[in-house]
């Protein structure tokens, strides 16, 4: 099955087992906006408590902060958003539709990357063992010629963005011979400037009224708090603050489900450092970064560190932590260090001192910042992918059988446990919610009565559900209940006495921050 059909596939079971609604949809929806539904729901707060834990639980030096959306006009001035936040556009003329530029070369770029990593891993089933990746990619005429363009496309399209050369990024899409994915023309438009803001007016009258925007990320609500917090929480550098809120960027190309959206969630943390040790701690925020990822158990392979050739204006360093989705390496999370860009623009618009005095080094100073930006949405995304697995099993018949499960950290899970009666008679049930509620102020259980044991199986399994309990007749004379493992399809026979320990270990979000 080709990687497009996974992903159908996918956005198909999001809808079908509560994870993600499209939007309004009974008015036809809302073009990407999307709600997440009752396991959705669970899953996304799953992840926003694994986030904010690693960040501000095991580290003493970052705290936390809840700024509010609409924010003051001159923040979006200052942080350069209201003259420079624009994205590259570009129509095709024969399909009249609307591409981001750079998207489109990235794309490119990431098909050159794609020809170099198959024949990689041709050569790798060809000769085995005795495989010498080193040796293969430094010397096979095709990923030399791949190398090759992958590279000079790379420094051509990165001096194009960071000199803002439009006409350039036209040209770069004609040398390539980039087509419009719907019509296959190659009949493009010029390209043009679009800046991303929502704006809206603040004000009981029209004529009093005042332009604000809604905000296009949670960064700047965290340095226009910096000495709020400083002073507050007598903190001493370095320092960190925490935040998770929900920006808005008017996205033309929105697109790829929810990995590019006009409303989404982020998790960003603003690290305040000495100036000249901003490259150490982002060396050290890029590892630990990745560290958290990959303490989720998938598949190592599919993350990858890409550095970028192209600065944002307030950077002189950045990073961004990929994830393989079915669509590509895309990124995931942002390491940057932002030098005093921010800070050093709030005090110059508010004509507000914002410095820090070291008294180790008796002197005040702006301090330079290191940020790590993960959007919510995407990491969630990037999990139910990871998770999504199609399984065909053998039967005691012999015949083939099917299930689609989702592999979920069993801490991440919506739904730790379901508690499921063999039986609607025999006082079963009545045993079985006696011991859901003794479960339920621990757990998100899930009671379930209806259809075939091996059926309500197949339903936990396809929700992410780690554990399933059974009750039956024996339950009734020993206390003890089968414990049945989503991944493994094992069981075992426990008391019920042990139950919450026993599962309390294994789904506890401790499990997941020992990892880190």
């Amino acid at each position: 099955m080709n990687q497009e059909d996974v992903f159908r596939k996918l956005i198909s079971h999001c809808k079908e087992y509560g994870f993600i609604f499209p939007s309004s949809e009974i008015y036809d929806g809302l073009s990407a906006v999307y709600d997440y539904g009752q396991n959705g729901a669970e899953l996304k707060n799953n992840i926003k408590k694994y986030w904010w834990d690693s960040m501000v639980l095991l580290n003493e030096e970052v705290v936390g902060l809840d700024a509010a959306i609409f924010m003051h006009p001159m923040t979006w001035k200052a942080s350069g958003h209201v003259d420079a936040f624009n994205d590259p556009l570009i129509d095709n003329k024969d399909s009249k539709k609307r591409y981001r530029a750079d998207m489109l070369i990235e794309e490119k770029l990431a098909k050159y990357d794609d020809k170099i990593s198959r024949d990689i891993n041709k050569a790798k089933k060809r000769f085995g063992a005795d495989f010498d990746e080193q040796q293969f990619v430094t010397t096979n005429p095709r990923v030399l010629a791949n190398r090759e363009k992958l590279d000079n496309l790379n420094k051509r399209f990165a001096r194009a963005m960071n000199d803002s050369d439009l006409k350039e990024l036209k040209q770069i899409i004609i040398d390539e011979e980039i087509a419009c994915p719907v019509s296959g023309s190659k009949n493009w438009t010029d390209v043009r400037q679009f800046n991303l803001m929502f704006s809206t007016e603040m004000g009981s009258t029209a004529e009093g009224a005042s332009t604000i925007y809604l905000r296009p990320e949670t960064a700047q609500g965290i340095f226009v708090n910096y000495l709020n917090v400083q002073k507050t929480g007598r903190m001493k550098l370095p320092f960190g603050i925490a935040q998770i809120g929900k920006a808005f960027r008017n996205e033309i190309v929105a697109r790829q489900f929810i990995f590019r959206m006009r409303e989404f969630e982020q998790m960003e943390m603003q690290y305040f450092i000495r100036p000249g040790s901003e490259l150490e701690f982002f060396e050290n925020w890029k590892q630990r970064r990745m560290k958290w990822h990959k303490a989720l158990g998938f598949n190592e392979d599919d993350y990858r560190f890409h550095d970028h050739d192209k600065l944002a204006h307030y950077a002189n360093a950045a990073t961004d932590i990929e994830f393989r989705f079915p669509f590509g390496f895309r990124e995931v999370e942002g390491i940057h260090s932002r030098t005093d860009y921010d800070l050093g623009a709030h005090q110059k618009y508010s004509g507000k001192k914002i410095q820090y005095f070291d008294p180790e080094h008796n002197e005040s100073y702006t301090p330079f910042v290191v940020e790590t930006s993960i959007g919510l949405d995407r990491m969630f995304l990037q999990i139910v992918t990871a998770a999504y697995h199609e399984e065909t099993l053998k039967k005691d018949d012999g015949k083939e059988d099917q299930r689609v499960v989702m592999k979920l950290p069993p801490a991440l899970a919506p739904v730790k446990l379901a508690v499921l009666p063999l039986t609607k008679k025999d006082n079963l049930p009545e045993k079985a919610r006696k011991i859901m509620y003794d479960l339920k102020f621990d757990f998100n259980c899930q009671y379930e009565e209806k259809d075939s044991i091996g059926r309500r199986y197949r339903r936990q399994d396809a929700i992410g559900t780690p554990y399933c309990i059974t009750i039956d007749h024996q339950t009734l004379k020993d206390d003890t209940v089968t414990v049945r493992y989503r991944d493994s399809m094992e069981q075992e026979r426990v008391s019920v006495e042990s139950l919450r320990e026993n599962i309390k270990e294994k789904v506890d979000i401790t499990t997941l921050l020992k990892k880190l």
